[in-house]
């Protein structure tokens, strides 16, 4: 019989693994407040860059642009937008579920939706980048730095946690985001 707690078979291994003895729904709440500041760091960024692509539109030197660097700019600020639709969606998610004895699930797909809001800042960077390197460069150089760029924050944001994850015993176990 479940009594809530996580102590039982493989998850007895696993809790002794991490230290932790708590129920599934401490658990999730752990998670979710780890979560949330989480989202508050990425959401912060997110705010500063998307204001910061709503501004350029109004700025003199805005038609001055060539076709392509404002083709750029519009797909940088619908990424960006979608950006902050992703990061701000795990709160929506959770507001609507509140009550309902579903956190661990929404844990899980607020953190799904995190993700998928990182990949996506990870593109509007890398856009937003491209665009201010091609004003400010106006040559073949401008594509080489955002390469450097974005190769540079994929290795921060992705290869680093991938590889500690490789090289953790029971790294596969438990990847934060639910079973």
């Amino acid at each position: 019989m479940d009594n809530g707690h996580v102590d039982e078979g493989d998850d007895d291994r696993e809790n002794t693994r991490r230290g932790r003895n708590e129920t599934t729904e401490e658990r999730a709440d752990r998670r979710w407040t780890e979560l949330l500041q989480e989202l508050r760091v990425a959401q912060t960024g997110v705010q500063i860059l998307f204001g910061f692509l709503l501004a350029v539109v109004f700025q003199p030197r805005f038609a001055t642009l060539s076709e392509t660097d404002r083709t750029i700019y519009v797909v940088t600020v619908l990424l960006g937008s979608a950006t902050a639709a992703a990061l701000i969606g795990p709160v929506c998610y959770h507001r609507l579920l509140t009550g309902r004895h579903l956190k661990p699930e929404t844990v899980v797909w607020a953190s799904r939706l995190t993700l998928l809001g990182l990949v996506l800042l990870f593109c509007t960077m890398c856009s937003a980048l491209l665009l201010i390197m091609r004003v400010a460069l106006h040559n073949r150089l401008a594509l080489w730095l955002v390469g450097a760029m974005a190769l540079w924050s994929f290795i921060c944001w992705f290869v680093f946690p991938a590889w500690a994850l490789a090289r953790s015993p029971n790294g596969r176990k438990d990847s934060g985001g639910g079973k």
